[in-house]
């Protein structure tokens, strides 16, 4: 089975989608592309390959099923490329995909850790729990690329002109 890495790359290589390959950089996301030769989006590309040790992330067996843990550097990466930027992550035991906007990314119910690094107890690196359900379920890494370009055409119109709240979201209650 190849990497979500390696099925990116072949797809925008088999699709002439301009990208750079970001891979090799601590300080950009994974990926940056240019789509309708006007827009360039950037997203950071992971996956989600087994399931979590639930006593070690406070998870119960149910829960899990439902979360992906990342890096908070990674967040406020994709934060610094806002509005153009998200996540695309590869869900293998649920077999699927999840697009998370940056939108979705800064509103959604999340729970943020510090964890230990190995043995080093003073040191610690920030994680993020949040839920695939507050992400835009794809069957296919082509549908996520219609999902974002989708999220690119209604940019304006998300990030400007609603006044109502954007989504609902699991783990939350909207008042009125």
């Amino acid at each position: 089975m190849r990497s979500l890495k390696e099925e990116i790359t072949s797809y925008f290589t088999l699709h002439d989608i301009p990208f750079k390959d970001n891979l090799s950089s601590n300080k950009r996301l994974d990926f940056s592309i240019k789509l309708k030769n006007k827009w360039t989006f950037h997203f950071d590309a992971l996956e989600k390959k087994e399931a979590y040790d639930i006593k070690h992330w406070k998870l119960t067996k149910e829960e899990e099923t439902f979360k992906f843990i990342f890096d908070d550097l990674a967040a406020r990466k994709i934060l610094a490329y806002a509005p153009y930027a998200g996540l695309i992550v590869h869900n293998i035991p649920a077999n699927n995909y999840c697009f998370f906007t940056v939108l979705d990314l800064y509103l959604m119910p999340k729970i943020r850790v510090n964890q230990p690094v190995f043995d080093h107890k003073k040191l610690l690196k920030g994680k993020w729990i949040i839920d695939f359900r507050n992400g835009l379920k794809c069957q296919s890494f082509d549908e996520a690329v219609k999902l974002l370009e989708k999220y690119i055409d209604k940019r304006e119109d998300l990030f400007a002109n609603s006044m109502a709240c954007y989504r609902n979201y699991v783990g939350e209650v909207i008042d009125e």
